[in-house]
Order: C-alpha cells, then structure tokens, then sequence
C-alpha cells in the first residue's frame, strides 16, 4: 500500500516542534497541499473529556469509537503496538499530499530539527540519521540547510522542492 510524503519534525523536549509545525502547515496549505499531521507521544494520552459521549462509549468497552459532525471526524481506538509512521500513513492518510510528523526521532524518514540556543543541547540527528534540514537560532556544523525559527514560508518551499510536490 503507498502512502503520501512523509517529513519529521524532531527535536528535543521544549525546543518548539509543535510550533514549528503551526508555523509550517499552514504554507503547505496556501500552496494547495492537503496536509496531514501526527504526533508520536510515547507517553500515551487522552483525547476525550471524561463525561462526553464519546468518552463513556470508549470506557464502556468500545474498541474504537468515532464522533462525527458535519465538519469533523475522530476517533479513538485501541492498539495493540506503538504504530510507526508508515502504519498509520497508511492506514489514514492516503488521500493527503504530505504527512508532517512531530516526533518519531527513531524512524528512518526525513527529518528537519528544531534547536534551540538556550537549552544548551546537542543535535538529535545528523544526515546519515535522516536529518534534511536543520531550524535554529545559531549557526551549527551540520551540513543540511538551515532556516531561522520563523522561517516557515522557506522552510515550506525546501520541504516542497525535496519532496518534488
């Protein structure tokens, strides 16, 4: 089964990777991309609110359950493994043009990092690791090219052009 281009958005923890994807998906979009995103939290979460209808369904016993409106789908379902990214690409996302991940620092697809000066912290990956392109507020010995931190619009354009989109 295929599956749509797959860009990973790394760093470590407090560096800005959720909003570095708010800074990137929206100019995928205005450059007529049907976007999808996933974050990878291996500490698990809870997406409902205890005392909705969904949730109650869900804590009921329902392996999956699903609330759908007339402008929104979701759902919540068991599994029985941390999912890699191709699982759920393709699982999910095959009617998008990109998939734009937070997190997955371990899987093989390309990565651009996000580093921060203040946290005093070394790079995560490096190019034989995956890493494309590097977001940063200092000059760093890293041979990918390299974007300041609300470089969104660039970073699109390079995210683009090395997925041939």
């Amino acid at each position: 089964m295929s599956h749509p281009p797959i860009i990973s958005i790394v760093g470590k923890s407090n560096a800005g990777k959720t909003t570095l994807v708010e800074k990137l998906v929206p100019w995928l979009v205005k450059r007529g991309l049907k976007v999808g995103t996933v974050k990878h939290d291996v500490h698990g979460f809870e997406m409902d609110r205890a005392g909705k209808d969904s949730y109650r369904h869900k804590h009921a016993g329902a392996t999956a359950s699903i609330i759908s409106s007339p402008n929104q789908i979701g759902m919540v379902m068991d599994v029985d493994h941390d999912h890699t990214i191709q699982e759920v690409a393709e699982r999910f996302y095959g009617h998008m043009d990109i998939i734009v991940t937070e997190g997955y620092k371990r899987e093989s697809w390309p990565k651009i990092e996000i580093h921060r000066k203040e946290l005093q912290r070394s790079l995560l990956a490096t190019p034989d690791q995956g890493l494309i392109g590097l977001v940063t507020d200092e000059p760093m010995p890293v041979d990918v090219p390299h974007f300041g931190l609300d470089d969104g619009e660039a970073l699109a354009d390079f995210v683009i052009e090395y997925h041939g989109l």
